[in-house]
Protein backbone atom coordinates (compact mmCIF):
# COMPACT_ATOMS: atom_id res chain seq x y z
CA UNK A 1 0.00 0.00 0.00
CA UNK A 2 2.53 2.33 0.82
CA UNK A 3 4.52 1.70 -2.68
CA UNK A 4 1.45 2.68 -4.13
CA UNK A 5 0.94 5.70 -2.48
CA UNK A 6 4.81 6.64 -3.40
CA UNK A 7 4.35 6.13 -6.93
CA UNK A 8 0.57 7.98 -6.70
CA UNK A 9 2.34 11.01 -5.17
CA UNK A 10 5.51 10.49 -7.58
CA UNK A 11 3.07 10.57 -10.29
CA UNK A 12 1.14 13.80 -8.90
CA UNK A 13 4.31 15.59 -8.51
CA UNK A 14 6.20 15.22 -12.13
CA UNK A 15 2.32 16.00 -13.36
CA UNK A 16 2.29 19.06 -11.73
CA UNK A 17 5.79 19.99 -12.61
CA UNK A 18 5.39 18.92 -16.49
CA UNK A 19 2.08 21.19 -16.06
CA UNK A 20 4.21 24.01 -14.86
CA UNK A 21 6.54 23.93 -17.32
CA UNK A 22 4.30 23.81 -20.18
CA UNK A 23 1.97 26.35 -18.93
CA UNK A 24 5.60 28.91 -18.78
CA UNK A 25 7.19 27.93 -21.91
CA UNK A 26 4.15 28.20 -24.19
CA UNK A 27 3.48 32.26 -24.13
CA UNK A 28 7.14 32.50 -25.47
CA UNK A 29 6.38 29.39 -28.42
CA UNK A 30 3.01 31.52 -29.30
CA UNK A 31 3.34 33.09 -33.23
CA UNK A 32 0.69 35.87 -32.57
CA UNK A 33 1.57 37.74 -29.72
CA UNK A 34 1.18 41.25 -28.96
CA UNK A 35 4.72 42.03 -30.08
CA UNK A 36 4.08 40.78 -33.41
CA UNK A 37 0.78 42.29 -34.22
CA UNK A 38 1.95 45.20 -32.83
CA UNK A 39 4.92 45.14 -35.97
CA UNK A 40 2.13 44.92 -38.53
CA UNK A 41 0.87 48.39 -37.07
CA UNK A 42 4.36 49.76 -38.74
CA UNK A 43 4.49 52.40 -35.19
CA UNK A 44 8.14 52.23 -35.40
CA UNK A 45 9.21 55.68 -33.86
CA UNK A 46 5.89 57.41 -34.15
CA UNK A 47 2.65 57.30 -32.28
CA UNK A 48 0.26 55.56 -33.66
CA UNK A 49 -3.69 55.78 -33.04
CA UNK A 50 -5.63 53.05 -32.24
CA UNK A 51 -9.42 52.82 -33.65
CA UNK A 52 -11.74 52.69 -31.35
CA UNK A 53 -13.51 49.30 -30.61
CA UNK A 54 -16.90 48.79 -31.19
CA UNK A 55 -18.95 46.19 -29.26
CA UNK A 56 -19.56 43.11 -31.02
CA UNK A 57 -16.03 43.35 -32.88
CA UNK A 58 -12.95 41.44 -32.20
CA UNK A 59 -10.58 42.71 -29.80
CA UNK A 60 -7.39 40.74 -30.10
CA UNK A 61 -5.18 43.38 -28.46
CA UNK A 62 -7.70 43.24 -25.02
CA UNK A 63 -8.57 46.48 -25.12
CA UNK A 64 -10.71 48.69 -22.80
CA UNK A 65 -13.40 50.13 -25.26
CA UNK A 66 -13.95 53.43 -23.67
CA UNK A 67 -9.95 54.62 -23.62
CA UNK A 68 -7.76 56.03 -26.30
CA UNK A 69 -5.02 54.53 -27.31
CA UNK A 70 -1.30 55.64 -28.50
CA UNK A 71 1.42 53.37 -29.49
CA UNK A 72 4.95 54.16 -30.55
CA UNK A 73 7.72 51.50 -30.39
CA UNK A 74 11.36 52.06 -29.75
CA UNK A 75 14.60 50.35 -30.45
CA UNK A 76 16.61 51.95 -27.49
CA UNK A 77 20.69 50.54 -29.81
CA UNK A 78 20.09 53.33 -31.90
CA UNK A 79 19.85 55.88 -29.87
CA UNK A 80 17.63 56.74 -26.41
CA UNK A 81 14.08 57.62 -27.01
CA UNK A 82 11.73 60.10 -26.02
CA UNK A 83 8.21 61.30 -25.79
CA UNK A 84 7.01 64.25 -25.17
CA UNK A 85 3.70 66.46 -25.52
CA UNK A 86 1.00 67.99 -24.12
CA UNK A 87 -2.20 65.87 -23.08
CA UNK A 88 -5.60 66.45 -22.41
CA UNK A 89 -6.84 67.55 -18.85
CA UNK A 90 -8.14 64.40 -17.95
CA UNK A 91 -6.79 60.86 -16.56
CA UNK A 92 -3.76 59.52 -19.30
CA UNK A 93 -0.95 56.64 -18.34
CA UNK A 94 1.79 56.22 -20.10
CA UNK A 95 3.30 51.85 -19.85
CA UNK A 96 6.44 50.86 -21.08
CA UNK A 97 6.03 47.32 -22.43
CA UNK A 98 9.28 44.95 -23.37
CA UNK A 99 9.15 42.42 -26.08
CA UNK A 100 7.80 39.79 -23.19
CA UNK A 101 4.87 41.55 -22.45
CA UNK A 102 5.84 42.87 -19.34
CA UNK A 103 5.40 46.26 -18.40
CA UNK A 104 9.07 47.30 -17.24
CA UNK A 105 7.92 51.18 -16.29
CA UNK A 106 4.58 53.19 -16.09
CA UNK A 107 3.39 56.48 -14.95
CA UNK A 108 0.14 58.27 -14.84
CA UNK A 109 -0.81 62.33 -14.67
CA UNK A 110 -1.39 61.44 -10.88
CA UNK A 111 1.85 61.04 -9.74
CA UNK A 112 2.68 64.84 -10.30
CA UNK A 113 3.63 65.36 -13.83
CA UNK A 114 0.80 67.30 -14.37
CA UNK A 115 -0.57 67.25 -18.22
CA UNK A 116 2.86 67.64 -19.95
CA UNK A 117 4.64 64.27 -20.90
CA UNK A 118 8.01 64.65 -21.34
CA UNK A 119 10.01 61.18 -20.95
CA UNK A 120 13.46 60.01 -21.45
CA UNK A 121 13.98 56.13 -22.00
CA UNK A 122 17.48 55.11 -21.75
CA UNK A 123 19.43 51.66 -21.76
CA UNK A 124 21.66 51.23 -18.95
CA UNK A 125 25.07 52.59 -21.37
CA UNK A 126 23.43 55.33 -22.42
CA UNK A 127 22.64 56.07 -18.52
CA UNK A 128 25.79 55.31 -17.72
CA UNK A 129 26.93 57.91 -20.31
CA UNK A 130 23.77 60.46 -18.72
CA UNK A 131 25.81 60.35 -15.02
CA UNK A 132 29.27 61.08 -16.62
CA UNK A 133 27.29 64.25 -18.11
CA UNK A 134 28.18 63.19 -21.75
CA UNK A 135 24.71 63.16 -23.14
CA UNK A 136 22.48 66.33 -23.31
CA UNK A 137 19.41 66.02 -21.72
CA UNK A 138 16.22 68.87 -21.22
CA UNK A 139 15.58 70.25 -17.88
CA UNK A 140 12.50 68.76 -16.19
CA UNK A 141 12.73 65.49 -18.19
CA UNK A 142 11.40 62.06 -16.85
CA UNK A 143 14.44 59.78 -16.89
CA UNK A 144 13.47 56.28 -17.11
CA UNK A 145 16.28 53.14 -17.44
CA UNK A 146 14.87 50.45 -19.31
CA UNK A 147 16.60 47.09 -19.37
CA UNK A 148 15.51 45.77 -23.03
CA UNK A 149 16.43 47.89 -26.02
CA UNK A 150 13.22 47.03 -27.95
CA UNK A 151 10.12 48.72 -26.03
CA UNK A 152 6.66 49.37 -26.98
CA UNK A 153 5.09 52.74 -25.70
CA UNK A 154 1.25 52.77 -24.62
CA UNK A 155 -0.08 55.61 -23.94
CA UNK A 156 -3.93 55.53 -22.72
CA UNK A 157 -6.60 58.25 -22.30
CA UNK A 158 -9.56 58.15 -20.36
CA UNK A 159 -12.13 60.97 -22.53
CA UNK A 160 -15.05 62.12 -20.07
CA UNK A 161 -17.31 61.47 -22.38
CA UNK A 162 -17.59 59.71 -25.79
CA UNK A 163 -18.24 62.74 -27.46
CA UNK A 164 -14.83 64.39 -26.58
CA UNK A 165 -12.91 61.11 -28.03
CA UNK A 166 -11.86 62.40 -31.58
CA UNK A 167 -10.21 66.00 -29.78
CA UNK A 168 -8.27 63.40 -27.44
CA UNK A 169 -7.13 61.04 -30.36
CA UNK A 170 -5.88 64.53 -32.20
CA UNK A 171 -3.72 65.35 -29.24
CA UNK A 172 -2.52 61.90 -28.70
CA UNK A 173 -1.31 61.82 -32.24
CA UNK A 174 0.48 65.05 -31.76
CA UNK A 175 2.67 63.00 -29.05
CA UNK A 176 6.33 63.12 -30.87
CA UNK A 177 8.12 59.91 -29.84
CA UNK A 178 11.22 57.39 -31.31
CA UNK A 179 14.84 57.52 -30.74
CA UNK A 180 17.06 60.56 -31.60
CA UNK A 181 20.68 59.04 -32.14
Amino acid sequence: MIRFLLWLLGGVVLGGIIHIVVILTLPALAEQSVWSRVAALDADNRMVILPPIAAGDPNPLGLDPALAYGLCRVDLSKGPAYVSGVLPEAFWSVALFNPSGIVTYSTTNRDGIGQTLELGIFNAAQTRLLAQQQLDIAEGLLVVESTSDQLLILVRLAPPHQAMRQRFEQELSEVECGTRG
